[in-house]
């Protein structure tokens, strides 16, 4: 790479792919004003802490082997799930061989610099080997269904499993990292200590209680095809559009271009999947803006990277979790995707009311008008929407199913990538998205595998219900310590692994404890606590894998962005303790509950939450019409705390605290500004 090349920003190597409003384009093109991260600093950043980053380097023919290889999986990929009536013993080993093969194409043994066009003689026999495990059980599915338990008689079948468990563990250190390897591990190691060793083996391959179980499962049928689905939709500009149409909303208001970086990160991440890819893809343009608008480099990371983490939770799509706690949780996914709608809003507005608190708190201001994309002009490109509105409408009907609604949104994208003249589809394009789907469905794939053992384990051995005893016994029964210790389990586990199996792992584990009548969680309320908290293990330090991709855009210390993004994102540690005490933010009501109690129950926790995050985001920031005291900073942090607990006394209490502080600091503000005046 020359020296210009590694000198450019990220947003100028958008730049050079994509073409945007000419406002945002001048914005952009200034950004030599700021000291922004450069292509390579971002890469080097994510290489030392995001296992998925580090990836083998190829050029030339080997690199469109390589590249072919992951279009022919994902078109094999949207095939299977269309068409094929195969046994899941077939359909899942096939694809669990394939995804050994690109692993092992794609990810080195070690992190650092790699050889080009290198693949060790060792990488290639664990990946014929582990490869031809699985392709022989799919040969041979229905023989092997027949023989039962009788198929670890045999020394090879027993040999075939272990090399194709080994082969994917080893490739999940590799591309997900080492916390969920441990977990597998030390379960593996419980398992063959309490059942019968042939028993495991055949439990855990041969089975679809094993490597074979739902998260596989929903894995091959469904996120598959919308990963793929996900990456022709950024190929069709719609990112610029969403970038746009924020600029448009809020740009010029005090501190625009953070609240643009919310509200842009939100619509953009619900399809990416990726709390560091939708930070890389929004953040090149809106951190170096943030940057020039007044805040300091550690905040506008922190802001890109909590509004990334956010994309998650945002429906209809929410990444590629949603599918699987349909699964898990037996509710139609459009049910999932409207349960999800109030406490998305209130993670975004807590994220919009830190922005807007900061910019007062400075004194910033907003984009001036005219350097702004019009809302006029960003009609006519409208039309990116067609395919997720469409998706949508197909998914909520249940007219069709999800796999076969995301096929048609794709030719969707490729239709109205046809009709953006601005940044218009082609055959090169399309392909480049077919192989970034598949090359995104790796990680993803092998993390969901490894959430099949540990679900193997924890039902060959009963170990849930010893888990549920033991936490019953810890939290003597009281749900906010068991609900606590759940939230430590899922931020330590979630440490640079990927939501999916981090929401897999505890789907499996910690959400049967809570739904357990002892504790008493609501089952949804369980399983959308333990999704958040895998969420936020991307803003969380130590490993805090968003924040560290905004970090090395912005230039500033990983650190205190990770810990600037823990607070802005505050509202993301209390919105799922509301929902575990109060199921009405989920739209989850006692029988017998009349629509019009069902309404003022909403509303009131809506009201409340709301009024509660803005006291604690006041306190936590320290400025409101001026800077607070700290004996009222705490004051409001204790008022807002209460308005978010469940009851009207508490509601009642926070109200008057947050309103008391609020009321004092307009009167003194008013006073002092009067005095300056005479």
């Amino acid at each position: 790479m020359s020296e210009p090349e590694k000198n450019k920003t990220i947003g100028d190597e958008l730049m050079d792919t994509q073409s945007e409003g000419a406002a945002l384009e001048n914005a952009i093109l200034s950004a030599d004003q700021v000291d922004v991260g450069t292509a390579a600093d971002v890469e080097e950043i994510m290489k030392k802490y995001d296992n998925e980053s580090n990836t083998r380097i190829w050029e030339g023919t080997p690199k469109q082997i390589v590249r072919w290889v992951s279009i022919l999986f994902s078109l094999y990929s949207i095939y299977v799930t269309l068409f094929s009536n195969a046994l899941p013993e077939v359909r899942l080993t096939m694809f669990l061989g394939m995804i050994l093969i690109l692993g092992y194409l794609h990810y080195p043994i070690k992190k650092g610099n790699q050889k080009v066009n290198y693949l060790p003689w060792y990488d290639i026999v664990i990946m014929a080997a582990g490869a031809f495990s699985f392709f022989y059980f799919a040969a041979n599915a229905k023989s092997i269904i027949q023989l039962a338990t009788r198929v670890t008689k045999d020394w090879y079948m027993i040999a075939m499993a272990i090399i194709a468990i080994l082969a994917l563990m080893e490739l999940c250190r590799r591309c997900v990292g080492i916390p969920i390897l441990c977990v597998v591990g030390l379960l593996m190691i419980y398992t063959f200590m309490n059942v019968r060793f042939g028993k495991v083996i055949y439990d855990l391959y041969y089975t679809t209680t094993g490597v074979m179980n739902t998260p596989i499962n929903v894995c091959a049928k469904y996120i598959v095809v919308f990963i793929i689905f996900g990456a022709f939709l950024e190929r069709t500009g719609i990112s610029n559009f969403f970038i746009d149409l924020a600029n448009s909303l809020c740009g010029s208001s005090a501190g625009g271009p953070a609240k643009v970086a919310v509200i842009s990160s939100a619509l953009c991440g619900m399809v990416s999947g990726s709390s560091v890819g939708n930070t890389v893809t929004t953040g090149s343009v809106t951190i170096p803006m943030m940057k020039r608008c007044g805040y300091k480099p550690q905040f506008a990371g922190a802001v890109e990277a909590a509004a990334s983490t956010g994309g998650q939770i945002m429906p209809p799509i929410m990444g590629a979790a949603a599918f699987l706690m349909a699964e898990y949780m037996g509710v139609p996914y459009g049910k999932v995707a409207l349960k999800a709608i109030l406490p998305a809003v209130l993670y975004f507005a807590g994220i919009y009311i830190a922005v807007h608190l900061e910019a007062k708190k400075l004194g910033l201001r907003g984009i001036p008008k005219e350097e702004l994309p019009r809302m006029r002009a960003l009609l006519p490109k409208s039309f990116l929407l067609i395919p997720l509105i469409v998706l949508v409408v197909l998914v909520a009907s249940n007219a069709y199913t999800m796999q076969f609604a995301a096929t048609i949104a794709i030719f969707l994208c490729i239709g109205v990538g046809l009709l953006n003249k601005d940044n218009r589809i082609n055959l090169s394009k399309i392909l480049d998205a077919l192989e970034a789907g598949g090359r995104g469905t790796i990680s993803v794939a092998v993390a969901c595998a490894m959430a099949g053992l540990v679900a193997g384990c924890i039902t060959s051995t009963g170990l849930a219900s010893t888990l549920i005893r033991l936490i019953v016994k810890v939290s003597g029964g009281n749900a906010m310590i068991a609900l606590m210790l759940t939230m430590i389990c899922c931020i330590i586990l979630g440490m640079g692994v990927p939501t999916t199996a981090n929401y897999c792992i505890m789907a499996a584990t910690c959400a049967p404890i809570l739904i357990d009548p002892r504790i008493g969680i609501p089952l949804v309320c369980a399983h959308f606590f333990v999704f958040y908290f895998g969420i936020v293990a991307d803003i969380t330090p130590p490993v805090a894998l968003a924040a560290y991709a905004g970090s090395a855009i912005a230039k500033a210390p990983p650190m205190k962005t990770a810990l600037n993004a823990t607070r802005i994102a505050i509202a993301a540690f209390i919105v799922p303790y509301i929902l575990a005490f109060s199921p009405a933010m989920v739209f989850e009501f006692a029988e017998g509950t009349s629509t019009f109690m069902t309404i003022v129950q909403v509303v009131q926790i809506c009201a409340t939450s709301l009024l509660g995050i803005f006291g604690v985001a006041a306190g936590l920031n320290g400025y409101l019409f001026k800077t607070i005291p700290f004996p009222l900073r705490l004051a409001m942090i204790a008022g807002g705390i209460c308005m978010m607990i469940p009851g009207t006394l508490t509601d009642i209490i926070g109200l008057a605290v947050v309103g008391a502080v609020v009321a004092f600091q307009f009167i003194t503000k008013k006073k002092g500004s009067a005095a300056v005046a005479g």
